[in-house]
């Protein structure tokens, strides 16, 4: 089967794809996956190039998550059976034709999402569903989501719209605020030119009453003089390369508030909390309120192109491997 290898960490331009053999059976609550769609994410592009937190041991396959068939389970197996239809979750391993993992690891998907969506969904839906929880974000607040066409952005914005927040959504172009608008965006700005100006033009004044920011840098900064008295800024990465600073003067005028999460951290320290929330995430795309954007569908040989188009900022939502 074919497989994806880093081997030399840098460029994508340095990965390689290679034939190798099929993985063996599965073992004791282990189950077979013949994957049909791969997610390629900003966090793939960063293991690849060795600045990412985790660095697995070289050589290895990049992707954390896929989605599939079930072709085959080993013993004590009772979560999935032969033929379910699933999503997967990898440390890394997920740029593969067929993958063995752990039951654990697998989750049935309804019947109304697509294997693409599916490979969409788990870390960006999980991400912004806690963070609005760590924002405690109300109904009839305003959420301000920057980054709003990346695959984290894009879940903030649904996520936001169907908790009853009116969003405003930031983005680097027109093209992409358009998508943006189509997944629930109330108002949307290109922050080109900046985005303080219209965001309190949009709240009489008041500014927004959660932030989410996968961006930082510049971003952090303005968004810190439109931010509502008791507000609170949710720090999900750093897009921009740079980590922001927050000026405490700022935070004491405003009664604000800086809240760090990552959702790894989450699922390691409160497992049965994180299992909670993904069980209710998936309720709602079973009643069709979430539904993952997918820009670019290419074949598994084209990861390079992929991981580039990432690079370039030019994926909306996501891009999957097919």
């Amino acid at each position: 089967m074919k497989a994806v290898f880093c081997e030399t960490q840098g460029d994508p331009q340095l990965l390689q794809i290679r034939d190798i053999d099929a993985p063996t059976e599965p073992g004791n609550r282990e189950v077979r996956i013949e994957l049909k769609s791969r997610g390629v994410s900003f966090v793939d592009v960063l293991m690849v190039a060795g600045q990412y937190q985790m660095k697995p041991e070289l050589p290895f396959i990049p992707g954390q998550e896929a989605a599939g068939i079930v072709t085959e389970t080993g013993a004590g197996v009772t979560k999935v059976q032969v033929g379910d239809r699933v999503m997967t979750s990898h440390s890394t391993g997920a740029f593969v034709e067929e993958a063995v993992l752990e039951e654990s690891r697998v989750t049935k998907i309804p019947e109304n999402m697509s294997f693409d969506a599916a490979a969409s969904f788990r870390s960006n839906y999980s991400t912004a569903y806690y963070a609005m929880q760590r924002g405690d974000l109300k109904s009839g607040e305003v959420l301000l989501v920057h980054g709003a066409a990346g695959g984290v952005g894009l879940a903030a914005v649904e996520i936001g719209k169907m908790l009853g927040a009116t969003v405003i959504a930031t983005a680097s172009s027109d093209e992409k605020l358009a998508v943006v608008k189509t997944m629930g965006a109330d108002h949307t700005i290109n922050y080109t030119d900046g985005f303080r100006e219209q965001v309190k033009a949009l709240t009489d004044d008041k500014g927004a009453d959660v932030i989410y920011d996968p961006v930082g840098g510049d971003v952090f900064d303005e968004s810190m003089r439109c931010i509502n008295r008791l507000g609170r800024i949710l720090i999900i990465g750093f897009t921009s390369g740079r980590a922001a600073l927050a000026k405490t003067n700022h935070l004491l005028i405003k009664d604000a508030t800086v809240i760090g999460l990552t959702v790894g951290a989450f699922a390691r320290y409160e497992p049965e909390a994180a299992e909670h929330n993904f069980r209710q995430l998936m309720d709602y795309v079973a009643e069709g309120k979430l539904s993952p954007y997918v820009s670019h569908r290419l074949s598994l040989e084209q990861v390079v192109e992929a991981m580039q188009l990432i690079k370039d900022r030019r994926v909306i939502g996501k891009v999957v491997l097919n």
